[in-house]
């Protein structure tokens, strides 16, 4: 289990799970995610849940893992574009130690 900072101030964070980076992984949510300019902002989490959304309404077969990540993550009351950059900083070097090993 993993635990990111979902503001500036340090005074909200939120609880992250090798499933959840698992998830992320397999369906490449980050993949073409950030602009060129590198900048995440409120379009950039605005713009994961329109693919989440899209990804899941096109799905045929069971897609829990997608929505436990919507419910616990992505569409969680603290997550704003502070967190979501905490995520994608926590998915990178998860996804360094895994090849890692």
């Amino acid at each position: 289990m993993y635990t990111i900072q979902t503001n500036p101030s340090g005074t909200r964070s939120m609880e992250i799970s090798e499933t959840h980076l698992e998830t992320i992984d397999k369906y490449a949510l980050f993949q073409g995610l950030i602009d060129s300019n590198g900048i995440v902002d409120e379009s950039v989490l605005d713009k994961l849940k329109l693919n989440v959304r899209s990804l899941i309404a096109s799905m045929e077969e069971n897609s829990k893992d997608l929505l436990d990540l919507c419910i616990d993550v992505i569409y969680h009351n603290n997550m704003k574009a502070f967190g979501l950059h905490q995520l994608i900083l926590l998915y990178i070097n998860w996804k360094r130690d895994k090849e890692t090993e």
